[in-house]
């Protein structure tokens, strides 16, 4: 098969990108394993929330400690209220997509009504599987 770039597409480059496809998900299962056992050895060594470090065989393996922090929308918003802040609260309109469709089912709305509203986007994926079953 050639396409627009005069590539060739080859069953051996197909087979190739499956095999490789695989072994990536398997190096991901075994990754989050080590992870996971990194994880539970820091657990045990320094505790859950603490950063540590240990240096094995040349290696030297440590474990950060991320803090992110964020407000309680609902808690905060009722605080502020009753605080009468309410221009440090943000309302952001935007339209539901839910509530659209089914005003759409239901012939509230028509396509005409909201057209050139309607945003498109396309990604591409590949996909290779075989099609006799391995």
């Amino acid at each position: 098969m050639v396409n627009n770039n005069e590539t060739l597409i080859t069953g051996e480059m197909l087979h190739r990108y499956y095999e490789l496809n695989k072994q990536k998900k398997e190096i991901e299962l075994e990754m989050n394993h080590l992870k996971d056992s990194f994880q539970n050895y820091f657990n045990k060594l320094v505790g859950a929330q603490q950063k540590g470090e240990i240096t094995v065989s040349g290696f030297k393996l440590q474990r950060q400690i991320r803090k992110t922090e964020k407000f309680n929308e609902e808690e905060t918003i009722k605080r502020l209220e009753d605080l009468k802040m309410t221009d440090l609260i943000q309302v952001i309109r935007k339209p539901d997509d839910t509530k659209i469709k089914a005003a759409l089912d239901l012939g509230l709305l028509t396509n005409k009504h909201l057209e050139g509203c309607m945003i498109t986007s396309f990604s591409p994926a590949i996909s290779v599987k075989p099609i006799t079953p391995r």
